[in-house]
């Protein structure tokens, strides 16, 4: 109690802390995931649902647009056909990513350090970027053989140049104020790329694998049409050649399920490792 003169007037509360309890931010957890999952979900089905209609009313021949039953049938009937196209397209996507990825940052760090190997640099990336996949094929076959060796370099061909030209813009997106406080606490440059530049390189880095994650399957299905060998590229082919539009649909659906799959695994890993980025904990 305060006393003023005669009168007693109560000390302020102390303000209550409400405890979130660890059910309460599972259940929000489980709001946010179903508000993300459930729209495009239903949108979905509708579609399958109309196409389906649309199909049967129509009377629309197979060969030309299959019922969703009959890609479905056809998924169903031999599973492992799928299975073993998408592994093998699966592993030279992701091995030509992860060498691209990896090349392109090296290359990114140095030169983020030198405007001149920059300049010097940038143009041939840009060449590499400009140039036709069908054009340089031939001498990936020559050199790497036919088989995973081709499909693994054009993936990497494909994404090379994303990565390289938002690893070097994030690397270079440093707050002037923190670089200048490094400076002059004498930091070295390893010490500047640890502490500064590669934090604020992530959000551009995970930028460049959402585009380059889809372009890797991209490039390693057309290596396969280019080369005939295993993959989903040879069975589409096959499916083409043979008129069997319910397989070629089926080929695309697992392709576009894969697509999404890593789009949502690199999406996830990006949550878990920019927790503390704007990105994630703004509006």
């Amino acid at each position: 109690m305060q006393r003023t003169g005669q009168l007693e007037t109560p000390a302020p509360a102390a303000p209550e802390v409400v405890a979130v309890r660890p059910s309460a931010r599972a259940a929000a957890r489980v709001r946010g995931w179903l508000a993300v999952t459930v729209p495009p979900v239903v949108a979905l089905v509708v579609l399958v649902i109309g196409w389906e209609f649309w199909v049967r009313e129509r009377e629309i021949a197979e060969y030309l647009v299959p019922k969703p039953s009959a890609v479905f049938e056809a998924l169903r009937d031999d599973p492992g056909r799928y299975v073993t196209a998408a592994r093998e397209s699966l592993t030279a996507a992701m091995g030509g990513l992860i060498i691209a990825s990896v090349g392109a940052f090296a290359l990114a760090v140095l030169m983020a350090h030198s405007r001149l190997l920059e300049r010097a640099l940038y143009p041939p990336a840009l060449l590499v970027k400009l140039t036709p996949i069908v054009a340089v094929y031939p001498l990936f076959a020559i050199w790497f053989g036919f088989g995973v060796g081709p499909k693994i370099a054009i993936a990497a061909l494909i994404t090379f140049f994303p990565m390289l030209v938002n690893a070097l813009i994030g690397l270079r997106a440093v707050d002037p104020a923190a670089l200048d406080f490094m400076r002059a606490l004498d930091a070295s440059r390893w010490r500047v790329l640890w502490s500064l530049r590669m934090p604020s390189s992530l959000p551009y880095v995970f930028a460049a694998l959402r585009i380059s994650v889809p372009l890797s399957l991209i490039g390693a299905v057309v290596a396969e049409f280019l080369s005939g060998s295993s993959g989903m590229g040879q069975l589409i082919l096959i499916a083409n050649g043979d008129f069997d539009t319910p397989a070629l649909f089926g080929a695309i659906v697992v392709l576009a399920t894969l697509g999404v799959a890593l789009t949502g695994i690199v999406a996830y890993i990006e949550r878990r490792v920019l927790f503390w980025h704007d990105s994630m904990t703004g509006p």
